[in-house]
């Protein structure tokens, strides 16, 4: 039974390190690639082709969320899983969204996150207590809709990191007027006014680091 070859992904060394140390000192995992935000571990998922890759939600240029849409999109075979310190329902219910097999909170990552490695290798979902009682509040209630795309949430994200329009125009490979036309339609969307409230949000809904 050859080992499980994972990718792990997080902006502080320190947590890469001791979650490194939980995983290879497991029998049958292997860590094969880190990457230090989301954006390496798309190239490093790209490059390596793990089996299994752990994500940090928040991490510069990409979320883990954000790197977990486009490797679900671009490598269907490979499992993911979100291991954050936010105990949080609406990251619970993305994660779920973009693709991700479970949901491991770094408070217990010693106690679950091999478990969850194990179980997302089998196919299973892996899902902590508080996340299945809310999982089931949120399916009798009814889940509301996602207010902005896929795209208006990655211009806003770098929107907020600092970078100007031609910069997130580099990184996303489109032009300048729509990144633009994006910033325009979040501004409307959120009720919004500029790129301090912009920022604002972002760091409120998570998608960057106060």
């Amino acid at each position: 039974m050859t080992d499980t070859r994972i990718l792990l992904a997080d902006d502080h060394a320190l947590v890469r390190r001791g979650v490194r140390l939980i995983l290879d000192g497991e029998p049958g995992l292997t860590v094969v690639a880190e990457a230090a935000d989301g954006a390496e571990a798309i190239d490093l998922a790209l490059a390596e082709r793990p089996d299994l890759a752990v994500l940090d939600i928040a991490m510069p240029r990409r979320t883990g969320l954000q790197a977990a849409r486009e490797l679900s999109r671009s490598l269907p075979e490979l499992k993911i899983l979100i291991l954050t310190m936010y105990d949080n329902e609406q990251y619970f219910f993305e994660a779920l969204k973009v693709g991700a097999s479970g949901y491991v909170l770094k408070s217990v990552a010693d106690r679950d996150l091999v478990a969850a490695c194990r179980a997302a290798m089998r196919d299973e979902p892996f899902l902590y207590p508080g996340a299945v009682r809310e999982l089931v509040r949120q399916y009798l209630a009814g889940v509301p809709a996602r207010a902005i795309t896929d795209r208006e949430e990655e211009v806003l994200k770098l929107v907020a990191e600092g970078h100007s329009s031609r910069q997130i125009a580099d990184l996303l490979y489109i032009s300048v007027k729509t990144v633009e036309r994006h910033r325009a339609n979040l501004l409307q969307k959120l009720g919004l006014r500029d790129r301090l409230e912009l920022t604002r949000y972002a760091i409120r809904v998570g998608l960057i680091e106060p």
